[in-house]
């Protein structure tokens, strides 16, 4: 039995005063520290800042942009003209007031996107969330009025849930949403596609595309190219497989790949990646590939498939972006980005040519997305690092011109003094895990093991981690300004998508504790080089890597001096009943199969904590918001180590949702906690 189980009633009188009562003994020890303030008004101070990058997205000839600042804390909805932002003096617009619509209707709203109805571009759909959760509402917007439709004016309301509403034309959208018992899966989400139109009742959508109770979803896609506006469904039975089928000659058409493939259409062309060794018409293509061939020769059976990216052992496909003519391929080579462009032949039956995309910036980790695939060959590229802030450029793949530098982010460290390193650690079986490790040059000189150290972690749903500017960490952390001069270690071990799907499947279920042995082995590595040593040694994860971080507590508590497990889970023999949880027993296992849990009880840190173990400090964040994971991991591992006697620290942000802060001034405070936490343990 567990006795903690009543601290699951998320809004609960009871559990919410427990909440109150560590929320308070939080406060009155972190909030109160001399070194919160300057660390809350610091981030608070970057987060806002206007000269932050303002990244756009292109509708039509103007430019469409969501800001916050201190003025704006829920932001605002705003327009320019192209030619105005690539001038770099942009006069902004504003569309929406989403701090005016608040007060308006007393709601803590978060954006979360919204979609223009082409060709005219009138008409939005725009998805609110409720202080941050999952469940949103989505409601119909005249951008010329600026202003939402009503439904008494027959406008697109979709009630608060999980779900979406999808352009098919001015008076027609696909919807998924809760409509009621049997309308949702296992997991929480929508089983069914529908279609409604204007002027009907949103019950009496018509039903065009139905999944299994046991799915973890159903989605729906409509590209908006003209000539080209390919209609897809799909139904996902776990996690990482889907079984996708497209609207052709009048009816959806199911698409026959593995499961495990991801599909998507561009044009005349579907675009394949199997996450598992693919046999098609007696050619063989290794997992992770990306394979082309025109979308009505592969629905009859007669097109060969050609391989646009095969990878290698240390090169995977971090992904690709469709220009009107192009494909732009990224690929992540020992954890180092570089791009290709693909361009498809005249006819189906022709030769792709592939070269190297000339130009781009050097730099760690760089991302290219088209910025109007339907209509044109132009790609946005941004370039970025530890130490070096985001640069966004434009560049059009038609004239070979090099790329044109829109924006540059300031500094907001001093990073003269600071270097980056990449290393590699033998884990446990010998896998080669490379690992990022960020400091000072006196302090990667180091060698006897005096320096502050985070080490930071995910491992899983095959997400890599990739060189990424931070900041936070830079001002609150690595600077010698921040008062630290701390050093900070990036692992990027088996579970991620680092090395493609099979790095993932290699910490997949029954071989997670591989996940585990690398983060271990990285730690051992820098201390062994003399960097840090375990008083000194911190770690950080969110979500699963608030599993990750939770394990290293109870695995090898010797190995650190504070541990900060941020929205996690941890209680994996009931993580499938709550909130999203059964949408990830493919990662997992299903706790309910005495199979599984045979392995899974061997990483879940709720029912691994030895009483009789000196465990170093730990602090545990979530928010009551969050519907993904359920705040119950976080409270009542508390609650648990409450009842040993350990050094456990529990903060609850009220809103959030899954990133644990709905504003820039949540943010501010979950982050100013986080390091006025990992200072007063490890420095």
């Amino acid at each position: 039995m567990d006795a903690h189980q009543w601290l699951e009633d998320v809004e609960g009188d009871n559990a919410l005063a427990w909440v109150t009562e560590r929320n308070a003994v939080a406060e009155a020890t972190l909030f109160v520290d001399p070194q919160f303030e300057p660390i809350r008004a610091s981030t608070l101070d970057v987060l806002e800042a206007d000269d932050r990058i303002a990244y756009p997205s292109r509708h039509g000839d103007l430019v469409h942009n969501f800001w916050t600042d201190a003025e704006h804390r829920r932001g605002l909805l705003r327009r320019t003209t192209w030619a105005d932002y690539v001038g770099g003096e942009p006069e902004w617009e504003t569309i929406l007031d989403l701090d005016a619509l608040c007060a308006a209707e007393n709601e803590s709203w978060v954006f979360r996107g919204s979609s223009t109805l082409r060709p005219d571009r009138r008409r939005a759909l725009i998805e609110l969330s409720p202080g941050g959760s999952d469940a949103s509402v989505t409601r119909e917007f005249d951008l010329v009025e600026k202003r939402f439709i009503a439904e008494s004016e027959g406008g697109f309301v979709r009630p608060v849930a999980k779900g979406s509403l999808t352009w098919i034309d001015a008076d027609t959208v696909y919807v998924t949403t809760d409509f009621g018992p049997g309308s949702l899966t296992r997991s929480g989400y929508p089983r069914t596609v529908r279609r409604w139109q204007r002027g009907t009742s949103i019950a009496d959508a018509e039903v065009v595309f139905e999944g299994d109770e046991a799915d973890v979803a159903v989605g729906v896609g409509v590209s908006s190219m003209e000539g080209f506006r390919h209609h897809v469904v799909e139904r996902s039975p776990d996690f990482f497989t889907t079984r996708t089928s497209i609207l052709h000659e009048g009816k959806f058409v199911s698409v026959d790949v593995p499961d495990d493939a991801e599909v998507s259409f561009h044009e005349r062309w579907i675009f394949i990646s199997p996450r598992s060794d693919f046999e098609h018409r007696g050619q063989s293509f290794p997992t992770g590939s990306l394979l082309v061939t025109d979308i009505d020769g592969f629905l009859a059976g007669t097109s060969e498939l050609t391989a646009l990216f095969t990878p290698t052992q240390t090169a995977s496909l971090g992904g690709f972006s469709c220009t009107r003519h192009r494909v732009v391929l990224n690929v992540l080579d020992d954890v180092r980005n570089a791009l290709s462009v693909a361009t498809p032949p005249a006819s189906t039956d022709g030769s792709w040519s592939i070269e190297a995309l000339s130009g781009a910036p050097d730099a760690w980790t760089l991302s290219a997305s088209a910025v109007d695939g339907a209509e044109r060959d132009d790609i946005w590229l941004v370039g970025t690092d530890f130490v070096t802030p985001e640069s966004l450029f434009v560049m059009s793949l038609d004239g070979g011109e090099a790329p044109q530098l829109l924006r540059q982010a300031p500094a907001r460290f001093d990073a003269s003094d600071l270097s980056i390193e990449q290393h590699f650690a033998a884990s446990t079986d010998g896998t080669r895990i490379p690992y990022f490790v960020v400091g000072s040059n006196d302090a990667l000189a180091t060698t006897d093991g005096s320096c502050p150290t985070l080490l930071s972690g995910y491992g899983g749903f095959e997400i890599a981690r990739t060189a990424a500017y931070s900041a936070v960490i830079g001002r609150s952390w690595l600077s010698s300004e921040s008062g630290v001069g701390g050093v900070y270690v990036l692992a990027n071990i088996r579970g991620g998508g680092e090395y493609g799907p099979a790095w993932h499947r290699a910490g997949l279920r029954e071989k997670r504790p591989r996940v585990y042995e690398d983060f271990e082995a990285v730690a051992r590595a820098i201390i062994e080089r003399g960097i840090t040593s375990p008083g000194r040694l911190g770690i950080s994860g969110g979500s699963n890597g608030g599993l990750l971080v939770g394990n290293m507590y109870v695995r090898t508590p010797e190995l650190f001096g504070a541990v900060v497990c941020q929205v996690p889970l941890l209680d994996m023999q009931r993580y499938h009943l709550l909130l999203a949880g059964a949408s990830w027993m493919a990662e997992y296992g299903d706790p309910d199969d005495p199979s599984d849990w045979a392995y899974l009880q061997g990483y879940s840190p709720y029912h691994l904590v030895d009483p009789a173990v000196d465990h170093p400090p730990i602090l545990l964040t979530t928010s009551t918001r969050d519907d993904r994971v359920h705040p119950g991991h976080a409270r009542k591992m508390t609650a648990l180590l409450e009842g040993f006697g350990k050094d456990v620290t529990y903060w609850e942000n009220i809103e959030g949702g899954h990133g644990g802060a709905a504003d820039a001034g949540q943010q501010a405070t979950m982050q100013a906690l986080i390091f006025t936490f990992l200072r007063t343990r490890l420095t």
